[in-house]
């Protein structure tokens, strides 16, 4: 993908209003899609992801607004016509045909017929790796290859963009897991457009070249995973992409290259780099759970590791462990604070045997890096 090409998709300004609903589905929402992206539409249930793609594919009319695909007004082009094919949550892949005849069933309809067909039918049966499984019925399928079946059946027609709504949510968490790398190599493979909708955060994250955040209709924040996990915008992106401890705080010193939050919550927050807001404005601070270190108390070992990169008292914590959960990889801490507010501490476990051993009711000290927090200012 290079930023020199011209987008394949772009929505101007679409705005969606269902008749008799107060609010917008979908509220003024501006972005472009780029050739070969793997872009994923990500937000909670009602947000207006799936009414926003349901617009791209032509099954919805928006109200207002412009969507351009491969530089066409699609306002007056058919779903049919579109330069699209799109893979529905339920797959909708037909029971009495074979695998073969559901991934031709396109073709035939497009008036596309032997060798040809056949051998576009092999070639997305091989893409998504089915050889051998055509003359089986979908009830002959695992819920896996059913999917691959949907997959095939809208790459046979060689789509400029294909879109998918909620493609994995069908599938158990370890085969999820599978799929994820599977549909990210596939897109990969045969570089046109994938964009996806969904309410998984870590599917999103692990599929997408860029991520645009969905809240009540409205794009909170658009860009890439690693800059959504670490960079939120705001306090919904914080709080729905991954885990995260958010606590009130006003800013107390704001230059270039340092800041610092007092926290009633959670103390005094030092960060190694400015934040851009007013002296004394009240804002959020953001931690993620994995960003904390934890210490047995009494040792000094907390001082002394916040003391490398923030001012004395600063970026440290103490309080009791009120909850704990075994995940395997890593262990999840509910702590809480002696201010009273609890913060969430997640810890790998690198080791069965050399760690410090922490269980319920334990004293615990903490701290963070001075490059770790976030402060949002909405």
């Amino acid at each position: 993908m290079t930023d020199s090409k011209p987008p394949i998709i772009s929505i101007q300004n679409i705005t969606k209003r269902f008749p008799g609903s107060p609010v917008a589905a979908v509220d003024n929402v501006s972005l472009d899609i780029m050739p070969g992206e793997f872009f994923v539409l990500l937000g909670p249930s009602g947000c207006g992801k799936t009414t926003l793609l349901r617009m791209i594919a032509g099954f919805e009319i928006p109200t207002s607004g412009t969507i351009l695909i491969d530089g066409q007004d699609m306002a007056a082009v058919p779903p049919n016509k579109r330069p699209v094919n799109m893979v529905f949550q339920s797959y909708a892949v037909f029971p009495h045909m074979t695998v073969e005849q559901n991934v031709g069933y396109g073709l035939k309809i497009a008036g596309v017929s032997g060798d040809e067909a056949a051998s576009r039918v092999r070639e997305a049966l091989d893409l998504v790796k089915l050889d051998g499984l055509g003359a089986r019925k979908p009830d002959q399928l695992s819920g896996g290859q059913r999917q691959r079946v949907a997959l095939a059946r809208s790459l046979v027609m060689r789509p400029k963009v294909l879109l998918l709504d909620e493609p994995l949510s069908a599938l158990d968490a370890k085969l999820r897991a599978q799929m994820q790398f599977e549909l990210s190599d596939l897109q990969d493979q045969v570089g046109i457009t994938f964009v996806t909708v969904t309410h998984d955060q870590d599917e999103a994250l692990s599929m997408a070249g860029r991520i645009a955040v969905m809240n009540k209709g409205e794009v909170a924040q658009l860009a890439a995973p690693s800059d959504l996990y670490e960079y939120p915008a705001n306090r919904f992106v914080a709080d729905f992409v991954g885990s995260v401890n958010l606590f009130e705080g006003k800013l107390t010193l704001d230059e270039p290259n340092r800041a610092a939050v007092d926290c009633p919550g959670l103390g005094k927050v030092y960060l190694n780099h400015g934040v851009t807001g007013p002296h004394g404005a009240d804002v959020w601070v953001a931690l993620r759970p994995e960003k904390i270190y934890l210490h047995v108390p009494g040792k000094g070992d907390a001082i002394r590791a916040a003391a490398q990169d923030a001012p004395e008292d600063h970026n440290l914590a103490r309080g009791q462990i009120k909850g704990m959960s075994y995940l395997g990889d890593i262990t999840l801490y509910e702590i809480k604070l002696d201010s009273g507010a609890m913060i969430r501490v997640s810890r790998p476990n690198l080791s069965r045997h050399d760690q410090e051993d922490f269980t319920w009711d334990d004293r615990v000290s903490m701290h963070w890096r001075a490059d770790s927090p976030v402060v949002l200012l909405s």
